[in-house]
């Protein structure tokens, strides 16, 4: 009975420790990921990040992200990430309201997404990017998307926010 149990032990260790660096945890918490604590930022993928399918993207920036005005949100994304955005179906969110944005840009070659709102947005708010109608790529994996801001009035230099680690599987 005790060789059992430790057999069952040390196997359980083995599997666990075999998941564990590819898993996702509740809504965007990676483990082992390259990425500095402070700069994950969390996401909700609505409809489970599915290889190939639909899904809405809810890119989270945190008050405490938000520490200047906003003039333009940049979210740049990998080589390797072959899904498709709809920039019609792009939309802000300012503590959980709808901003009105001025122009919205995939630039598929340099595998960038850019957003103008009409306003600044104000330091200090929770800020959510939407992204509908969202075609996963057929093939899953781990993606990094990264968010950069420009403030208003700014030189013309992005500021790296934090990335996004988003599962598809």
């Amino acid at each position: 009975m005790r060789r059992l149990l430790s057999s069952l032990a040390i196997t359980s260790c083995l599997l666990t420790s075999f998941t564990l660096p590819n898993t996702a945890l509740a809504n965007g918490l990676t483990l082992f990921s390259g990425v500095k604590s402070g700069y994950q930022l969390p996401f909700h993928l609505d409809f489970s990040g599915r290889r190939g399918a639909w899904d809405r993207y809810r890119l989270r920036i945190p008050t405490k992200k938000m520490k200047f005005a906003v003039a333009r949100l940049i979210i740049a994304y990998p080589k390797s990430y072959k899904g498709t955005f709809d920039p019609k179906k792009i939309a802000v969110k300012v503590r959980g309201k709808k901003i009105k944005l001025s122009e919205t840009n995939w630039d598929k070659e340099n595998r960038v997404i850019e957003i103008y709102p009409e306003e600044p947005i104000p330091a200090g708010f929770k800020t959510e990017v939407v992204l509908s109608n969202v075609l996963n790529p057929s093939s899953g994996g781990m993606f990094y998307f990264q968010c950069l801001m420009r403030s208003p009035g700014d030189v013309p230099l992005s500021r790296y926010i934090g990335t996004w680690i988003i599962d598809i599987s």
